[in-house]
Formats: structure tokens, C-alpha cells, sequence
């Protein structure tokens, strides 16, 4: 049955079932598996057992399904789903779709997995066909069953019926990182997940990672984070969040309507153009732009759908002309702003 609350500011959340979160409204920040991201109102997050959800900053009223293991194991594109690559798996969800909001509604567990799953290859957010998927799923699978014993690629794609070469290049050219990395990746999240969630001894957690010393696990650890596991696990909570991001975001919520450019935050924050995209590519694996952008977006269409006129909006958040407005909201919504309306009202 679908849950509908709102979230604890700072909470971590975790789940011991695989869980649909359904990001309804509002705006802020979020963070998954040490990861943070932001605009994602109106996305369907999926998390896997053992993973959590924490909403850093903002406002957001949440609704979350639980999925009992059963029919996820009958759904055949699972893992598009479950599996993240590189970041967090979700899809593009739009409230006016009657049919996936009935199913999640009615709590069709099946139904949901299939259009989800259509949905997120019709995104196909590493621009691979459904063959090379599978194939790159394949890889996780034993990524994630093997990431203890620190084997190296070629000994990992031995377990794979398909050329080693081939492999890595599809993973390269596909995914943006080789097979190293990914194991890399894996051992710094179940490490990251076991010093900040439990009170282990750091060299209980280095041997059960199959670390032959913690001395490797605390190089590794720092080389990845910037921080040993000791100081992880002490920064990780609400005491010592971050305010370099609140702020910044603060900062756009507040100017967004007047101020779009980089220069300008940057110049707010007392930090160099440069220093403050670093920082928020580093941070949150996005641009100070797309920021800026996704805050104008939001606010635009909270305007058109209070029945602000378009060419007071356009001039209400900074733009010369209205047919600059309209460009920039068909270029970053995929939809002119009168099509948007049109598709608000006429469900």
C-alpha cells in the first residue's frame, strides 16, 4: 500500500525490502548511498534492500511502496531498476499519467516493475540498446558477488560468457568507467555503508571487505574520500552536515529569479568561478547552471499553473522578452510553456 509522509529533515532512511519512493512534491536536497542530487519532484526512485534515503535539505511530502521480493524476482528488468551503475536508478514520472499512478494506486506490483522498467529504457540514460544492458548487468552481478575477494578484471569477466575486450569496451563507452573502477566503487560503498550505519571496529570492516590489512582499507578510503574511516564516521550525521550546499542553495532559491549566472553565486560565496563549479561537480555531480536553471524551471511552472500570464513570467524571472522565456522553458522542459498547461488541465 502506497505511504504517503513527510520526511524528517537530515533522516537517514533505510529499507529491508526493495521500495518505490515517489518524490511528490517540493524541492531541497536529497542524498542516496552518500550520493546527492536535486530536482527530482515528480521522479520514481527505486532502492534496493540495505540502501537509504536522506532528505538533506527542503521540503517534500514522499510517498513510498514496499515490493515484496516475490514479484520482484518475477520481473525480468529488475535490475535496469535496482542495479544503480553510477548513480541513483529512477524514471521520469509525470502525475498526469493516469495509468502508472492507478497502478502504483492499486498496488499492482507487477504492472509497475514492467512500466518502469519500459520506461527507463525508453530514457536510456547510458544510450545503449537492451542487448548491451544485459550484458552490462551481467557484469554488476558479479561485481557485487565478488567485490571481497579484490579480483582484477580479467578474473571477474571470466565468469562472463563474452569476449574480456569486448566487455570492457562496451563498459567504457557505455558506462563512462572501466571494470576496476566499478569494483573500486562497490567496496567504497559497502565501506562507506558499514562504517557510517554500524559501531564495528574499522579493522573488523577492512577483513570482512577482504582487506588484508586495515592499513589498505584506511589508504583507500582516504584516496577515495579525502577523509580516513575514523573521521567518516564521525562527520556523517546531522551535527556535521555539510552548509556549504545548504547555503549555496539557499542562496539560488533566493536570487534565482534575477541572477543566472555562475559569476554571480560565485562572487555571493566568496569563492572563484572555478573553485565553486569544482566544488558542486565534486559535490553533487552537477553545474552551478543546471542548478540556477532547475530553480527558474520550478518556479516558472508553479507561476503558469496560479495563472500568472506568460510574459509576466517571463519578466518576473529575468528575461528580456517572453519568447526567450518560452525557448528556454521548451529547451530544459521539453515542452512550450502554453503545451504545459494544456497538458495540466486537460487530463
Amino acid at each position: 500500500m502506497l505511504q504517503y509522509f513527510r520526511p524528517e529533515f537530515n533522516k537517514s532512511y533505510t529499507f529491508d525490502s526493495h521500495v518505490l519512493v515517489w518524490i511528490k512534491s517540493g524541492k531541497g536536497l536529497i542524498e542516496v548511498d552518500f550520493q546527492h542530487y536535486n530536482d527530482f519532484q515528480d521522479k520514481l526512485i527505486y532502492l534496493s534492500p540495505g540502501q537509504y534515503v536522506k532528505f538533506v535539505f527542503g521540503d517534500f511530502e514522499v510517498a513510498k511502496l514496499e515490493i515484496p521480493a516475490q514479484y520482484v524476482s518475477k520481473s525480468q528488468d529488475f535490475r535496469v531498476l535496482f542495479k544503480h551503475l553510477v548513480s541513483l536508478g529512477y524514471i521520469q514520472f509525470d502525475q498526469g499519467d493516469q495509468g502508472i499512478l492507478n497502478t502504483i494506486l492499486s498496488s499492482n506490483f507487477l504492472e509497475i516493475l514492467d512500466i518502469s522498467s519500459r520506461q527507463w529504457y525508453w530514457q536510456n540514460p547510458f544510450k545503449a540498446s537492451k542487448e548491451e544492458y544485459n550484458i552490462i548487468f551481467d557484469v554488476k552481478e558479479v561485481i557485487d558477488e565478488h567485490f571481497t575477494h579484490h579480483l582484477n578484471a580479467d578474473q571477474l569477466l571470466s565468469a562472463i560468457s563474452h569476449d574480456s575486450y569486448e566487455l570492457t569496451r562496451l563498459f567504457k563507452n557505455r558506462v563512462g568507467l572501466t571494470i576496476k573502477n566499478m569494483v573500486h566503487n562497490k567496496l567504497l560503498l559497502e565501506s562507506q555503508k558499514d562504517i557510517a550505519f554500524t559501531d564495528k571496529p574499522i579493522q573488523q570492516i577492512a577483513y570482512e571487505l577482504g582487506f588484508k590489512d586495515p592499513a589498505y582499507l584506511n589508504r583507500f578510503f582516504k584516496n577515495k574520500t579525502r577523509l580516513t574511516p575514523l573521521e567518516f564516521r564521525r562527520h556523517f550525521g546531522f551535527e556535521n552536515r555539510d552548509s556549504f550546499i545548504q547555503d549555496l542553495l539557499e542562496l539560488i532559491q533566493n536570487n534565482h529569479t534575477q541572477h543566472h549566472t555562475t559569476s554571480f553565486y560565485a562572487e555571493k560565496i566568496h569563492m572563484s568561478v572555478k573553485t565553486l563549479s569544482r566544488k558542486v561537480k565534486e559535490k553533487l555531480n552537477t553545474t552551478v547552471g543546471q542548478l540556477v536553471r532547475n530553480e527558474i524551471l520550478q518556479t516558472a511552472k508553479l507561476m503558469l499553473l496560479q495563472g500568472v500570464a506568460i510574459r509576466e513570467v517571463a519578466f518576473e524571472l529575468g528575461f528580456e522578452e517572453p519568447n526567450h522565456f518560452s525557448a528556454f522553458f521548451k529547451k530544459y522542459a521539453g515542452i512550450t510553456p502554453t503545451d504545459f498547461l494544456g497538458k495540466k488541465y486537460n487530463l
